[in-house]
Formats: C-alpha cells, sequence, structure tokens
C-alpha cells in the first residue's frame, strides 16, 4: 500500500524518503500520470542523459550542481528499482546489496589478504575477477570482448574493446605505429571523399566514405587510450572550447555592428581568431 504524502518520513537525508516519494509517484490511484506510465525503456534516455550532466557539472567544478545532478542520477536508479519492485523481479535493497557484494569480491586486496602492486594491476585484476564471474555464470560467449554493453556511447565502447583486446596481447607497442596510422586512416577518408565528390548518388561510395570515418575515429580513441587521456572529457573540452569561441565571435561581430551570419567566412575567420587571441 502506497504511504500517504502526509506520512512520508521527515529526515530528508534518508534514502527511504526516496524510495517513498517514487512509490507515492507511481501509486495508479493517485500518483503522477506521467510517472506512471513510464516504462525501464522510456526511462532509460534519462538515465543517460543524467549521467552526463553530472560529468558536465564535474568539468564545470561546479559542486552546487554537482550535488543537484548526483540527486537526479539516483533518481533514475530509485525509477528503476520501483519499476522492477512493482512486477516482482528486484527491489532498491537488491540493487544496493549486489553492487556490495560485487564490490567486496573485486576487491580481494581490500576485503580479504589478496594484494596489487598499483592501479594498473588492480584494473587487470578486475577485468580478470569479471571474467571468471562471466564464466561462473554460464555465459556462453568466450571471447576476451564479452560483456561490453552495446548501449555505450560509441566512443567509450570502442575505447573498451581496445582496452580488452589489449588483455590478450593485441595493441600497439607504443604511440608512434597509432599515429601513423592516423595518417593512414586520414588518407583512406581523403580517397573516398573525392570518390563521393564525383558521384554523390553512388550508394557503395558514401557507404565505404562512412566506414572509412568510423576507422579514422576509432584510431583517434586509440591514441586517446594511448595518452590516457579520456576520450568524453577531451570532446567536452574541444566542445566547450568551441563554443566559448564561437560565443565571443558573436559579441564581437555586434559590437561592431555586424550579423555574424551575414558576413563571408573570411571574415567570420578573423572573428574567430580574434576571439582565440582574447583567450591568451
Amino acid at each position: 500500500m502506497t504511504q500517504p504524502m502526509n506520512e512520508l518520513p521527515h529526515d530528508h537525508h534518508d534514502i527511504q524518503t526516496l524510495l517513498a516519494i517514487m512509490a507515492r509517484l507511481r501509486d495508479p490511484q493517485g500518483g503522477c500520470p506521467w510517472d506512471v506510465e513510464q516504462t525501464f525503456a522510456s526511462i532509460a534516455p534519462y538515465t543517460i542523459e543524467e549521467a552526463y550532466e553530472v560529468a558536465d557539472a564535474i568539468d564545470r567544478e561546479d559542486r552546487h550542481a554537482l550535488k543537484d545532478e548526483l540527486g537526479d542520477l539516483l533518481l533514475q536508479v530509485v525509477f528503476h528499482a520501483r519499476m522492477a519492485e512493482e512486477e516482482g523481479s528486484f527491489a532498491f535493497g537488491d540493487v544496493v546489496a549486489a553492487i556490495s557484494d560485487k564490490m567486496i569480491r573485486r576487491h580481494p586486496h581490500v576485503f580479504a589478504d589478496a594484494s596489487v602492486e598499483d592501479a594498473e594491476a588492480q584494473t587487470v585484476a578486475w577485468e580478470e575477477q569479471k571474467r571468471r564471474e562471466r564464466e561462473s555464470s554460464g555465459h556462453e560467449d568466450t571471447s576476451a570482448l564479452a560483456g561490453i554493453a552495446r548501449g555505450l556511447p560509441e566512443w567509450q565502447r570502442a575505447v573498451k574493446l581496445q582496452k580488452r583486446a589489449a588483455t590478450v596481447g593485441f595493441d600497439w607497442p607504443d604511440i608512434t605505429p597509432v599515429i601513423a596510422k592516423l595518417h593512414e586512416e586520414i588518407e583512406e577518408v581523403r580517397a573516398e571523399f573525392s570518390a563521393v565528390a564525383d558521384d554523390p548518388g553512388d550508394a557503395a561510395a558514401r557507404n565505404r566514405l562512412e566506414e572509412e570515418i568510423g576507422d579514422l575515429l576509432f584510431v583517434a580513441a586509440n591514441i586517446a587510450r594511448h595518452a590516457r587521456v579520456d576520450v568524453g572529457a577531451a570532446m567536452r573540452r574541444a566542445n566547450l572550447k568551441f563554443e566559448r569561441r564561437f560565443r565571443a565571435m558573436e559579441v564581437l561581430a555586434d559590437a561592431d555592428g555586424n550579423a555574424l551570419a551575414a558576413l563571408p567566412l573570411e571574415a567570420q575567420d578573423r572573428y574567430w581568431n580574434r576571439a582565440k587571441a582574447g583567450e591568451k
């Protein structure tokens, strides 16, 4: 039975309050119509969005926003757990128990008598533990690439595929051949781009161009991995930098009495250089 709102726990620092709020929102007899009609599939995009908003708050070093965004992300966990409880699959407590058990199991160097030399060794041990867990669960896929979710952003999945392949030795020895591969992929993109330009209606050429651009991005992700740079963080910084400079262009053009959209590219580029110089 859903708890009436005036009987919700008074301590808003307690997770039980949030669980009770979600139960009330999902109550078919008196809850929120929008919340009641949601499903796992319809809520999934919001879960992903909230995770990105957490990352954005961290990038901006905005701790107040981070607090709020972590709450929004926690709500997503509670939402999914509530829907699962309603269908009899599991409840929030089961989610907590599962992750607690997993953390203890995957950190034997903390909670048992195992030892690791450093963070890199721990990463190797973590992946090995995950492999053993897949085997013990009867998972049929025995590939070194098993268990890498297809729902991940593709740049993140690319890095995970590369890291997993590296665990069996399939990896470049250093950054030099990866840079060479990047130049090779750029030339292949250039060639396929020319083919498409020669015949824009050639579907096969467009497919080849898409494939080569994919290869180029895959190698770029590999460069980031070898450099120990997070691809997502690097892209967020690049996006923020572009946005910051473009907005500065608009301000500079407006101050000169110009509409940026009405200017030729050469004039726009001069504003870009001014905006870039203004950051130094």
